[in-house]
């Protein structure tokens, strides 16, 4: 019984020691992916356009480079004076915005298009976002709901628990479709899921795409001084968010009543 109990144990240890490396080699295997993704993004940065570096002047706003962290105005300055690698520095704050949200999303967003034009701020916002979400949902997947509490409430895994267990794509897809829904911490939950990370991201990218249009839209417009053209980018974005968050409750039941019934 004792021996039993001992070859028990040490099979349980031996276990363990197979998860953490496991663990190691996957989180190798990911930052060395993650950090070849870098190094070619500011390889190319070089040849991406800038169409509106000549505004800023050099040296510009970096006295007050706290403020970039609240507007949009300022970080726009604080990007065009990086020269040929501000359009890979833009991609690194959206990757940091998903994974430890230093910067609201909407403000990154409006900057893009306000330092970059519609088509390039657009590409540039969408790429950053995807990495960010990729990364987002590969560290859940591999360290767990331990690390992911560290990023997102325990009430608001609790809540969306039931993603993790039973992971419906078309639900997901609403809920990166959805405006003023915490898309990142969906990142961290669906990385605790059994849901495949190509799926997840065809779901996220996809999902994130009307929203990262219109506020790359709102900074180019302000840009262009198309005042007429942003007020209505503006009042959509607006309308979308007031009317997601009214009825944030009653969508959020409708969502899981419909997992639960598939």
């Amino acid at each position: 019984m004792l021996g039993a109990m001992r070859l028990s144990s040490l099979q349980s240890i031996v276990a363990i020691k197979r998860r953490m490396m496991d663990q190691r080699r996957r989180l190798v295997i990911r930052g060395a992916i993650f950090i070849g993704l870098m190094l070619l993004l500011f390889f190319f940065s070089r040849y991406i356009p800038r169409p509106f570096s000549a505004f800023a002047p050099p040296g510009a706003e970096l006295d007050d480079f706290e403020g970039i962290y609240s507007s949009s105005d300022k970080l726009g300055k604080f990007l065009q004076q990086l020269g040929p690698y501000s359009p890979a520095v833009f991609v690194v704050f959206q990757i940091l915005q998903v994974i430890a949200a230093p910067f609201p999303g909407e403000l990154t967003g409006v900057a893009g298009g306000f330092v970059y034009g519609e088509t390039i701020g657009f590409i540039l916002s969408t790429l950053g976002l995807s990495i960010g979400s990729w990364v987002a949902f590969e560290l859940a997947s591999i360290l767990g709901r331990p690390f992911v509490e560290r990023f997102v409430k325990r009430e608001v895994l609790e809540k969306f628990n039931f993603l993790t267990t039973k992971t419906g794509v078309a639900i997901c897809f609403v809920l990166f479709l959805f405006p003023g829904f915490p898309k990142d911490y969906l990142c961290y939950v669906l990385g605790l899921s059994r849901m495949s990370v190509t799926t997840f991201l065809l779901v996220s990218v996809i999902g994130r795409l009307p929203g990262t249009y219109l506020l790359t839209m709102q900074g180019a417009t302000i840009r262009n001084q198309e005042y007429r053209t942003f007020a209505i980018f503006m009042a959509v974005t607006l309308l979308a968010f007031v009317v997601g968050y009214i009825y944030r409750n009653q969508i959020f039941a409708w969502i899981k009543h419909r997992h639960d019934h598939d």
